[in-house]
């Protein structure tokens, strides 16, 4: 899994460990703990830590836990449990929160007040966008911009002590109204906000903003480089202000890479919240998502996740990679990995009238066909089996080689039946077919050499155990969800196909009991693994070959 792939950032580091501008390589992955980790966070993750692996340095994670209101301990858990099962280790340069840092980042705001680097503005935030000027148009100086050190020193305690209210003055850096980068245009770096902190309680009535304190939290670590994604590439000048007025001997250096963007599917932490607290998906973990609990329930390994982003590489370029290539990545894998099991999602009751009522026998199954000695499994048969429904059609087109009336298919490993009657409710449904074997010769080979095409898996009916399987599709109808109309929501474009619960299904005894995780081959149907909520419940992972025009 650390395995890397050449990219500009190694080129860049190569370059500054020859030049002799760093001499070792130390990353971090940042995430704030408003919400659970998605792919595209993997890719981040990916990227700092199979980098820092490459040239022997050290990793860190660290909480920007910078902004109270929207935080919380339970995602922080949750990111601690992604990283560990995604890199499959502890973060070997440590686990930091950047509320550590408060402390160190007020002192420093301090220093900046007394160099003349900041002061405190009374602009109200409408007042402050109005200021602010336009891509176009040069912004205009605060009236509070000439305010004398001492004044600003004064304010700036007293906004500390909670002498103020919430929102009605903030500490601005003393940068450049008139540049052509708005990100420079005096920033906030403290905001008033009196909200619980979920580790420094009501210590703070004052807190940084992200683009302040993320650089001296990455300086006091010895991050030697800040890699982000592409919509921190105007903030990089304002990361460079703050380590040089802060003063810090080698300060650390930001460079950016492409997000990762996949088609038929956000990656809007904003809208996820969305989509869990209004009840459209079934939690942080619902398989639908693209979040790394999401992927980890449905089946998902860190391997094939990792493969899939050296597969779609890093750029500085946009781009939407598609989910088939995911996808074939985690089918890969299981095809080699995953054991063969027998479910039928929806059952059709065949009888074999010439098997003998009350008698049973068993058939062996390998785990992986065509793998000598990889062990395998007992099948019980009996006169009343279940077929899949979709393995039989009353009246088919001239190429259906499955079950129809008077028609030959061999059962998996077993024996040959021929449909003889078809039995329907009132409602003209088909309920059950009356069948014969030809029992001469098991396993599926007729003793007079005849050929049969077809092939269908199958449940002895007194052996099933009741399941329920969860095929899954694409969230979204469209492709490209960023491409999404301004007068248009996300709900708007919800796939509603995108769950479909087979409750009546049926499974092989040797599924009962499935550890949480564990993950199968069902035959003829694709890949699934036991549902991590509920016992009995196996969710799709992905289907055994790509549906879509893209086979693998």
């Amino acid at each position: 899994m650390s395995g890397t792939i050449p990219n500009f950032i190694h080129e860049v580091i190569d370059s500054d460990l020859a030049s002799g501008r760093e001499t070792h390589v130390h990353t971090r992955f940042p995430p704030e703990p408003n919400g659970c980790l998605h792919i595209g966070s993997a890719k981040a993750i990916w990227i700092n830590f199979t980098t820092a692996k490459k040239y022997g340095g050290k990793f860190n994670l660290r909480f920007d836990d910078t902004n109270p209101a929207k935080e919380d301990d339970s995602f922080v858990q949750s990111i601690l449990e992604d990283i560990r099962w995604l890199i499959g280790e502890e973060p070997d340069g440590g686990v930091f929160f950047g509320s550590d840092y408060f402390d160190r980042c007020y002192e420093f705001a301090l220093e900046l007040i007394k160099n003349g680097h900041a002061y405190v503005c009374d602009l109200s935030p409408e007042e402050m966008r109005d200021y602010r000027g336009t891509l176009t148009a040069p912004g205009k100086d605060s009236p509070y911009r000439e305010r004398t050190p001492a004044e600003n020193l004064d304010l700036f305690v007293r906004m500390r002590d909670g002498e103020f209210p919430d929102g009605s003055r903030t500490l601005r850096a003393k940068i450049d109204m008139a540049s052509p980068n708005i990100v420079l245009r005096d920033p906030a770096l403290y905001r008033i906000l009196r909200v619980p902190h979920h580790r420094q309680g009501d210590k703070w009535r004052i807190y940084p903003l992200y683009d302040y304190a993320h650089p001296i939290q990455d300086a006091l670590e010895g991050i030697t480089h800040s890699l982000c994604s592409l919509e921190f590439a105007n903030n990089r000048p304002l990361y460079d202000w703050v380590v040089e007025k802060v003063g810090f001997a080698r300060p650390p250096h930001q460079y950016e890479f492409a997000r990762l963007n996949i088609t038929h599917t956000v990656m809007s932490k904003r809208y996820l919240r969305q989509l869990v607290e209004t009840g459209l998906v079934d939690g942080w973990d619902d398989p639908r998502l693209p979040t790394l609990a999401g992927l980890r329930r449905r089946g998902y390994t860190p391997a094939a996740i990792f493969n899939f982003l050296r597969q779609a590489g890093i750029s500085k370029v946009y781009g939407i990679t598609d989910i088939r290539m995911l996808e074939h990545c985690v089918r890969e894998e299981l095809n080699i990995a995953a054991p063969r099991r027998v479910a039928v999602l929806e059952p059709l009751k065949v009888t074999i009238t010439n098997y003998p009522a009350g008698e049973t026998e068993s058939f062996f199954l390998p785990d992986f066909p065509g793998e000598p000695g990889a062990g395998g499994r007992e099948l019980p048969f009996s006169r009343e089996l279940y077929v899949e429904r979709a393995d039989f059609m009353e009246n088919p087109p001239g190429k259906f080689f499955r079950l129809k009336p008077g028609g030959e298919v061999r059962l998996m490993g077993a024996y040959l039946i021929r449909c003889e009657t078809v039995i329907k409710d009132a409602a003209g449904e088909v309920t059950e077919l009356l069948c014969v074997a030809d029992l001469e010769t098991g396993n599926g080979m007729p003793a007079d050499g005849r050929k049969v095409r077809g092939t269908i898996h199958w449940l002895s009916r007194a052996h099933a155990r009741d399941s329920e399987i969860r095929l899954y599709d694409n969230l979204f109808t469209i492709e490209d969800v960023n491409s999404i109309p301004a007068e248009r929501d996300y709900d708007d474009y919800i796939n509603p196909a995108s769950l479909r619960a087979m409750t009546g299904a049926k499974v092989e005894e040797a599924l009962v009991g499935a550890a949480a995780g564990e993950r199968f081959q069902f035959v003829r149907q694709g890949y699934f693994t036991a549902d991590s909520r509920t016992p009995g419940v196996f969710n799709q992972t992905v289907a055994l070959k790509d549906s879509k025009g893209q086979g693998s």
